[in-house]
């Protein structure tokens, strides 16, 4: 134990603290999550937010010092997110089929992502500032801080709104597409990337390459048509 902390003392001092706590949390997560079946519930990415959060809470460790590493990860989402076309080369043909629908479905879902967060805000009594802060949260954490900073918003307090709503996606969205009837893998990924965008593509990838690459393109897409519907709607919707 005593050489346990020994190590963390050092550790905390070089980025590899960060780097190597998510590194081996996430491996953690990922058992756990293969323990309980791969249940909605056990998310990886949830599960290993938790465990971080308690070590960086209960060693008294500054995020500062921890994101020093872990943003060597971080700077992966991009790269992560590019490879998602991966499996959209290999479905083609599918998207091709169906792209007469997917525009209408997404702008459908992007609209709906906007204007009932910031509808749900206001009734709430949230501040201006927030509601602002909402309206992107449906997009890609870049997207949406940049939106967010255009229109007034917060973009760090964006960033905390779309890793909650990729989060929520990735546990529900399966289980209320089945409940509701929506058995196509076409659909259930363009809902899941419309809606939670990369965590809950990730997500559906586990589960069928079809619904991924459907997932891929909603994040593209909802991410332009959102930047185009949110600065528009922002005046209208936000309030005084």
């Amino acid at each position: 134990m005593e050489n346990l902390f020994h190590l963390w003392v050092y550790l905390e001092t070089t980025p590899l603290l960060g780097l190597a706590a998510t590194l081996l949390v996430y491996r953690l997560a990922t058992e756990i999550s293969r323990l309980a079946g791969g249940h909605a519930l056990a998310n990886p990415v949830l599960i290993a937010i938790a465990i971080l959060a308690g070590l960086l809470w209960a060693t008294g460790t500054p995020y500062r010092a921890y994101f020093q590493g872990a943003q060597y990860i971080h700077f992966l989402l991009g790269p992560a997110t590019v490879a998602l076309a991966l499996p959209m080369y290999a479905n083609l043909a599918r998207i091709r089929r169906a792209a007469r629908a997917i525009l209408p479905a997404i702008l459908a879902g992007s609209l709906v992502a906007v204007v009932s967060a910031m509808l749900i805000a206001r009734l709430l009594g949230a501040p201006r500032e927030v509601v602002l802060t909402l309206a992107p949260k449906s997009v890609t954490t870049p997207i949406a801080m940049g939106i967010a900073e255009q229109i007034g918003g917060q973009p760090s307090l964006a960033a905390i709104f779309v890793l909650l709503t990729g989060l929520t996606a990735s546990i529900v969205a399966g289980p209320l597409l089945k409940f509701a009837g929506v058995r196509d893998w076409r659909a259930q990924g363009l809902a899941a990337g419309t809606a939670g965008h990369g965590i809950a593509t990730a997500r559906m990838l586990l589960l069928s390459e079809t619904a991924g690459a459907f997932g891929g393109l909603a994040i593209g897409l909802n991410g332009v048509i959102t930047a185009i519907l949110v600065p528009l709607l922002a005046g209208i919707l936000a309030g005084p």
